[in-house]
């Protein structure tokens, strides 16, 4: 797929724990579509602003809109966290970091998108901030917490325990790799965590809502696009991707890009 070259803007965000970076992808103003809602993106449980690779800039052009990205704290480019990730962590971040964004990058009336655990964090923004967001997509969310789930965490978790596999984190989060590791690991392993759920988020959501999710994905059965899809308030619908496993938009991009597109075509 044929990446275009979009101007960027990096910046460093004050929050009360730390600094949080941020990248915002511009595209030329569109005479017959001014104004439009930026797309705010939430990254996985091990992901970063460069692990997105060229999803940004590649949905940037394709919906005309500037698309933002931040690193949660403790990742990538972001401030180590000071702690470790509670049993609240998801819901926190649409209180925290992902208000300090919009703020500081001057977002009023938003599209948000989270892939995987970054979907369910997406899916609490929308519910928080009501009419401000226009549209919530998520890719590959878990909407509560599964065995299938649970099993290939265990399973990533044996795989990073092996001689050097941790510098596969180290490249994106550096000295903070560990932390990562154990914040995905063991968050989600926790029995505190066992109840987690987006269904009363999910009733609080009223804008459109499209939940992408990968046959074989590996981390969350067709369950979780199912109950997204029902739970949700507003309209929505469900998008599996045959043959896809958790990360639909590096597996099949101009699929994923052109289906988030046509969704939003209609959104201000």
């Amino acid at each position: 797929m044929t990446v275009p070259s979009l101007h960027t803007t990096d910046s460093r965000i004050a929050t009360p724990l730390g600094e949080i970076f941020a990248r915002r992808w511009h595209v030329p103003p569109a005479g017959d579509r001014p104004g439009r809602a930026p797309v705010v993106l939430l990254h996985d449980s091990l992901g970063s602003v460069a692990l997105w690779r060229d999803f940004p800039q590649q949905l940037a052009a394709a919906t005309g809109r500037e698309v933002v990205a931040y690193d949660r704290l403790g990742f990538g480019g972001s401030d180590a966290h000071p702690g470790m990730l509670d049993s609240c962590f998801v819901a926190q971040e649409a209180e925290t970091s992902f208000e300090a964004v919009l703020q500081a990058q001057g977002i009023g009336d938003f599209v948000v998108l989270g892939h995987s655990v970054g979907g369910g964090m997406a899916t609490m923004a929308a519910a928080r901030f009501g009419p401000r967001c226009r549209a919530l997509v998520t890719e590959s969310a878990q909407a509560f917490v599964e065995d299938r789930t649970l099993e290939g965490i265990r399973a990533a978790r044996d795989d990073f325990a092996r001689p050097g596999q941790l510098e596969r984190l180290r490249k994106y989060h550096g000295d903070k790799a560990a932390w990562v590791l154990s914040a995905w690991v063991d968050t989600w392993l926790s029995p505190a965590f066992a109840g987690y759920r987006l269904d009363e988020a999910l009733a609080r959501v009223h804008c459109p809502v499209l939940a992408i999710h990968g046959e074989n994905d590996e981390f969350g059965s067709l369950a979780h696009p199912e109950r997204i899809r029902s739970a949700a308030a507003g309209p929505a619908e469900a998008e599996i991707i045959a043959g896809a496993g958790h990360v639909p938009h590096r597996e099949w991009p101009e699929r994923i890009v052109g289906r988030i597109a046509r969704f939003l075509e209609g959104v201000a």
